[in-house]
Formats: structure tokens, C-alpha cells, sequence
């Protein structure tokens, strides 16, 4: 087991009642769960996350903590969140990391998966908004 390791995982969901797709605009939720799965305790400084959306607009986002917290985890413990993102499309995806310094003053980052984001009928949750392409 890695003496320094943070893990996450990922939950997105589309939120069709704060959307407004003629608009342009599609939200989305995320919820988070970083867990401490190496041997030292630690905490979570600060976030970097890359943004994608379908026409291949790309934004940085890069902040202190999460949800205005710098959780302090314990080797088992874990600490989750929701957050959230608007796309101009209506599907995209994200991926980023956390900026972390242990107990002892060791620094080490926990890359966060690409993960997608995708709108989904508010009738049909397994029927997209947007056609798939697939290559």
C-alpha cells in the first residue's frame, strides 16, 4: 500500500430542472468521494479541473479545497461532496486533481478519472439529449 494516496470517485448526474437546453445551458451535479487509502494522514489543499464540452471548449478551474473545505483524512477515512457544472452542450466530461500534503509535510496530488457528463430525457433516463457518435 502506497505510504501517500488519496482515491476518488466519481457520481455525475445531469439536472434536467436547472437546465434549460434551448438556452444552451445543461447542469450538471457531481458527487465526490476521496478516500485515504494510504497509510498517513492527510489533507486536501486545493482542486484542478478541466472541463469539456461537446464543441471542444475547454475551461480550468483551480481553487482552494472543495465546497469551502480542506478535509483532513485519516489513513480509512473519507469525505464526500456534491458540486456542480453548467455545459453549453449537452454532454462533455471532466477529470482533474486534488493537491494534497500529508501529516508529515509530503506532498502528493490524487488524479481524478476523465468522467462524462451527459444530458439525459427527463422521460427516458437511458435516452440521451444528443446523439452519440462513436469512432
Amino acid at each position: 500500500m502506497p505510504k501517500y494516496q488519496f482515491q476518488a470517485e466519481v457520481r455525475p448526474q445531469y439536472l434536467p430542472d436547472q437546465s434549460t437546453p434551448d438556452s444552451g445551458v445543461y447542469s450538471f451535479a457531481y458527487t465526490i468521494t476521496v478516500t485515504n487509502t494510504g497509510e498517513v494522514a492527510a489533507q486536501l489543499i486545493s482542486r484542478h479541473w478541466v472541463i469539456c464540452d461537446a464543441s471542444g471548449r475547454v475551461e480550468e478551474v483551480k481553487g482552494l479545497g472543495v465546497v469551502g473545505q480542506q478535509p483532513l483524512l485519516r489513513p480509512g477515512e473519507a469525505f464526500q461532496y456534491t458540486s456542480g457544472c453548467s455545459l453549453r452542450t449537452a454532454s462533455g466530461s471532466m477529470h482533474g486533481s486534488y493537491f494534497c500534503v500529508a501529516a508529515d509535510g509530503e506532498q502528493f496530488t490524487c488524479p481524478v478519472d476523465l468522467f462524462v457528463l451527459e444530458a439525459v430525457s427527463a422521460h427516458d433516463p437511458d435516452q440521451p439529449l444528443a446523439g452519440r457518435v462513436l469512432h
